[in-house]
């Protein structure tokens, strides 16, 4: 199959028509990937930000039709339409039965790249080939356990469908499952890719009562504006934690750090008021670091910094969820799709991703 690899990290990726696919087997299914988002993580890996073993297959938010099912799996039959995840639970790990499924054990593959026992599935010229953040979607086919497939209506245009994988779920989900927001609070987010517009819309939608934005792209402080933000702040010009602490004399209740950046927490801890929440959703380079300072003070100001992997979400009940609110005109997904490229301009699109062009680039495979 064709499927664009990584080969070495900072070198542009090569797009190959001779990688292998092993066939699904006991509870896997095979999907014929239709549409995949490119999000900053997989730049990371290219870049080196997050380090990872070479030759690799990245792209994790995706979207496809079922053209193959394991023995054992129910629920899912070739030609159904689906929205990949990159953590699908396994619903029996000590995580799983606490309700955290994004911390489940057998998801841990978005760190090794591998499948739970090790192998990945991929070969090229009899050389493994590694799944990218447990996915491997930048191909035209992937083989995922069952759970990491979620079935939508067959109507839903997978083109847009697709950025529900990572971006949707991780800004809509880190409102609604991170940190709860309550209908009436005040809400600051830093940063508006993919993932911080999605967060703006879930604040909407939550009934936050003033949405603060910061992103240095004055277009997308536009279309933030657009998606329910009612202050827009340009950290190259503005002060933005006095900027906060003006408009709501406190403090936000909760403050998003959405671009993986560890100074932006650092914005976020001190423009949230005492007994706020900071949530952590970008990815920073694993070698950015939080200074908390000095600790007594923080801990008199009660304030919560949170971790927030994938929205907290459980898949197969929150993708759906956002597939009907899309449906409701509530949530808007073709705002966040700026540029559609074939798989063969996968490194054109990378660069928009590296210059900050548009929003999200939705590679059609």
């Amino acid at each position: 199959m064709r499927a664009a690899i990584l080969e070495a990290v900072g070198s542009p990726l090569v797009v190959r028509d001779d990688v292998e696919l092993a066939a699904p087997t006991h509870g896997q299914v095979r999907v014929r990937v239709s549409h995949c988002g490119l999000c900053h993580s997989d730049l990371s890996v290219a870049d080196g930000a997050f380090p990872a073993p070479t030759p690799i297959v990245l792209g994790h938010e995706a979207a496809g039709v079922v053209d193959e099912v394991g023995a054992g799996v129910s629920g899912l039959a070739p030609g159904d339409t689906v929205v990949l995840t990159a953590c699908p639970p396994c619903g029996q790990c000590p995580w799983c039965a606490r309700g955290q499924t994004t911390l489940c054990r057998e998801a841990v593959g978005i760190m090794t790249n591998t499948l739970p026992d090790g192998t990945t599935g991929l070969s090229r010229a009899g050389q493994t080939v590694y799944r990218g953040l447990n996915l491997a979607a930048f191909s035209e086919a992937v083989v995922a356990p069952a759970a990491a497939a979620v079935k939508v209506p067959s109507d839903v245009p997978l083109d847009v469908a697709c950025v529900i994988g990572c971006a949707v779920q991780t800004g809509v989900g880190a409102v609604f499952n991170t940190a709860a927001v309550e209908p009436g609070a005040t809400v600051l987010v830093l940063g508006l890719g993919g993932i911080g517009l999605s967060t703006v819309q879930g604040a909407r939608i939550a009934g936050a009562s003033r949405i603060l934005v910061s992103d240095p792209v004055p277009e997308r402080r536009d279309r933030a504006k657009s998606l329910g933000a009612t202050d827009c702040l340009d950290p190259n010009a503005d002060d933005v934690v006095a900027a906060v602490l003006d408009a709501t004399g406190v403090g936000v209740d909760y403050a998003f750090e959405t671009a993986g950046r560890a100074a932006l927490v650092e914005v976020g801890l001190a423009a949230a008021r005492k007994g706020g929440t900071i949530v952590c959703v970008g990815a920073p380079p694993i070698d950015e670091a939080i200074t908390i300072a000095p600790a007594a003070a923080f801990a008199v100001s009660e304030k919560k910094l949170l971790g927030c992997l994938l929205g907290s979400v459980h898949s197969a009940r929150d993708i759906p969820r956002l597939v009907d609110l899309w449906r409701a005109g509530r949530l808007d997904l073709e705002a966040l799709v700026t540029q559609q490229r074939p798989l063969d301009e996968i490194n054109e699109a990378m660069d928009d991703l590296r210059a900050s062009r548009g929003v999200r680039t939705v590679l059609s495979l």
